[in-house]
């Protein structure tokens, strides 16, 4: 075998050597590609997930028809300031406009809000009710019967048997109740005995007590008298009791009447309550007092009475002031109309009796 000579072998591993590098680049090479493949896959994969997704943030405004119906509705109240009002009234609408912060929608239902005053969350349960003493009317006493009514008549027996301890007694309690009737109330004063007459009236008698004639404020009504001292009637057209606001003024004028008015001749109840009944609107509450007794069924007339009033709503406190013969009359005419029924003794004893 011959010999390889040193400078071939040189050459041949200067070649070996050459081709091992550009393998080794080739793997590098080939390896960066592979690694740059795979962060590709990576990154599309990821990257989504990475980016922050920009928020569109949204702003609530109420609608115009809303807006025009809140102040149509403040307008037809009374022009006050109200307090703040409560989170329940704030009732938001998204839209699409944005806004640098984002406010979360709540989920929850609210109702309507109510611009009513007295009725919602911050205003309690209202204002009181009624006139008078804001409890639902205003109220007074009288014979020991205490009341509460808006609209209050007293039919009062003027006849000439008062007179003497019943007519002071009278004069006494019934000052004592209208000084009670408060501003707010509405009531009137009716007076009888032969003929009736509404409270600051004058009365004119004739000779012999057998017709009488009623004058207020430039208007005449004629009464006229039968046999005995009941049965009275009016003649023509008849006189029309009025309701008076209660004030310290209109109070003051009724005390004097209460004190001035004489007494006169007869007894009749029918004709004053007819006139007490028959007032516009009606009264809620009329307090009759009588000493006397009239003629015929005296029970049979208040069942008469007590039905006409009971029809309107009118409830009638009756007081028999010293005359134990109209108890059953005054008892009836109370117990048909949801009333009270007092009885004032000989020696100004008030007692109020029981109904059943």
């Amino acid at each position: 075998m011959s010999k390889v000579p040193l400078s071939i072998l040189k050459a041949q591993e200067a070649v070996a050597l050459r081709q091992q590098r550009k393998a080794s680049v080739a793997s590098i090479f080939v390896a960066f590609l592979v690694v740059a493949l795979v962060m590709l896959i990576l990154a599309l994969v990821l990257l989504p997930s990475w980016i922050k997704e920009e928020t569109v943030m949204v702003s609530y405004q109420m609608p115009v028809t809303m807006n025009e119906e809140l102040q149509e509705k403040t307008f037809s109240q009374v022009r006050s300031k109200p307090s703040a009002p409560s989170s329940a009234m704030t009732k938001v609408i998204a839209a699409n406009t944005s806004s640098p912060m984002a406010i979360p929608v709540p989920e929850t239902e609210f109702t309507e809000p109510s611009l009513d005053f007295g009725t919602g969350d911050d205003f309690g349960a209202g204002w009181g009710s009624g006139s008078g003493d804001g409890t639902g009317g205003g109220g007074t006493t009288f014979f020991n019967q205490t009341v509460t009514a808006e609209r209050v008549v007293y039919v009062i027996d003027y006849s000439a048997s008062m007179k003497g301890d019943r007519d002071r007694l009278m004069r006494k309690e019934l000052t004592k109740s209208v000084e009670q009737v408060k501003v707010g109330m509405q009531f009137q004063m009716i007076f009888f005995a032969g003929p009736s007459w509404v409270a600051a009236s004058e009365v004119n008698m004739a000779k012999g007590n057998r017709s009488a004639v009623v004058s207020l404020q430039g208007e005449e009504y004629d009464w006229k008298g039968g046999k005995g001292a009941h049965n009275w009637s009016p003649s023509g057209k008849k006189q029309k009791a009025e309701w008076l606001p209660a004030s310290p003024s209109t109070r003051n004028e009724a005390l004097k009447l209460v004190k001035d008015t004489r007494l006169i001749y007869g007894t009749n109840w029918e004709n004053p309550l007819d006139m007490a009944i028959a007032m516009e609107p009606p009264p809620q509450m009329i307090f009759f007092m009588t000493d006397g007794v009239v003629g015929g069924d005296m029970v049979a007339l208040a069942k008469r009475i007590g039905h006409r009033a009971k029809t309107k709503g009118i409830t009638i406190n009756t007081v028999a002031m010293m005359e134990p013969r109209a108890a059953a009359a005054m008892k009836e005419l109370a117990k048909r109309t949801g009333g009270q029924f007092s009885m004032v003794e000989k020696n100004g004893k008030v007692r109020v009796m029981k109904l059943d």
